[in-house]
């Protein structure tokens, strides 16, 4: 019969009986496993669950010995612990203590997220030159989140602060379990088909590194890489990642701080064109006085002298072109002279007329009148013309002697 069975325990008592028959059992355990929604706090201690295919146990490694750890523990990361196992009496939850911890490479979840990483860089899914800025002066942002969570009501809050003109459109998706890529998936599309927002943001809050791993599924990378419509990724905490926030135009730490890139603060927008205003009245009201200022220059006493003042540059101008026009028109009117002068001379010189003046006479043959150059061209007995420089001779041909 069992001993308890008479007795009527509290749960504090039963809680206590288990912590000592526990705690007395593993007084020293090492573990090998992955860790799983690590949760480091502020004063320094770590909480995280280590985890294999099958089972799972919390852990807790105070800050005591955190402290010498040579690596930076990280979800996804394999590990090597040694500690003991106690019971938190308050939840009636089993943990390890650790007290030391070494790096045992990457677990299942890493190397597979670290696969499709290298795969979809190659492919050029991560290049910076694809992000598409973040319109400065949204009218709609969209968010593709769980319609229930913390994520959208943060959201929600920090519009309605920050500017309560813009408008939301929730685009309910699941962000958890195998459902969670097909869903998100679809709504990305259905935001980019009918244009229904000018930024969408896309994520959830905090989780184990399980949670967020539908957020590096393949499909949820490439729709959002595929996004016309500018993407900001808000996926769990500022320590967590997945690979749809390398895909993204802009990746936030937290959906808070999606909210706070994506919406601009209506008092700073408003104090800027109240800026922009205010320098442009002043830029035209400078303007005016200066002309004000030229105009009052030209008052009827001094208008003409204005005007001589003015006009002055612009005569000299003429004149000098005047000037210069007449120059060059004279010496072109030379240039013609001389040139006229040199052809006539030369027209002068290759006058026949003027060769005959010189004493010298021309020979043809009377009947033909043909030009006779040499004795050749007549014979004895020929009558021939001889034209000196003025009048006509006629002679007969009485004797031919050939010159050497």
């Amino acid at each position: 019969m069992n001993t308890f069975e008479n007795n009527i325990l509290t749960v504090s008592q039963l809680t206590g009986l288990i912590k000592t028959m526990l705690e007395n059992s593993f007084t020293t355990v090492v573990l090998k496993g992955e860790i799983s929604n690590f949760r480091p706090n502020v004063s320094g201690h770590l909480y995280f669950v280590l985890k294999d295919a099958e089972s799972q146990i919390s852990a807790v490694m105070f800050r005591g010995n955190a402290q010498y750890l040579k690596f930076a523990p990280r979800d996804g990361m394999l590990v090597q612990v040694r500690g003991k196992i106690t019971v938190y009496p308050k939840n009636g939850n089993y943990q390890i203590l650790i007290t030391s911890m070494e790096a045992a490479g990457n677990g299942d979840i890493m190397e597979i997220i670290e696969m499709r990483k290298r795969k979809l860089a190659s492919e050029g899914l991560f290049d910076s030159s694809h992000k598409k800025p973040i319109p400065r002066f949204p009218k709609t942002i969209g968010v593709v989140t769980s319609s229930t969570g913390a994520a959208l009501q943060d959201i929600i809050n920090i519009a309605k602060r920050r500017n309560p003109k813009v408008n939301i459109i929730v685009f309910p998706a699941i962000v958890q379990g195998a459902e969670c890529a097909e869903s998100v998936c679809r709504q990305i599309f259905t935001a980019n088909k009918y244009k229904m927002c000018d930024t969408l943001i896309v994520g959830r809050g905090g989780g184990s590194l399980e949670d967020l791993l539908p957020f590096s599924e393949e499909s949820v990378v490439r729709a959002v890489y595929n996004s016309d419509i500018p993407v900001i990724t808000a996926v769990g905490h500022e320590i967590d990642f997945s690979l749809c926030d390398f895909a993204s135009d802009v990746r936030a730490p937290t959906p808070s701080a999606a909210a706070e890139i994506a919406i601009p603060l209506l008092t700073d927008t408003l104090n800027r064109i109240q800026d922009a205003q205010d320098q442009m009245i002043q830029t035209i009201n400078s303007k005016i006085e200066r002309l004000k200022l030229m105009m009052n220059r030209f008052t009827k006493e001094n208008m003409e002298m204005q005007f001589r003042i003015i006009e002055q540059p612009y005569m000299m101008r003429y004149d000098k072109a005047c000037d210069d026009l007449i120059q060059n028109m004279n010496y072109r009117i030379d240039e013609l002279k001389r040139r006229i002068s040199d052809n006539e001379m030369i027209l002068n010189n290759c006058n026949p007329q003027s060769i005959f003046n010189r004493g010298y006479s021309m020979v043809v043959d009377a009947q033909t009148g043909k030009v006779i150059r040499s004795p050749d061209d007549t014979k004895t007995g020929s009558e021939i013309t001889i034209v000196p420089a003025k009048g006509k001779l006629t002679a007969t041909v009485t004797r031919i002697q050939n010159g050497k």
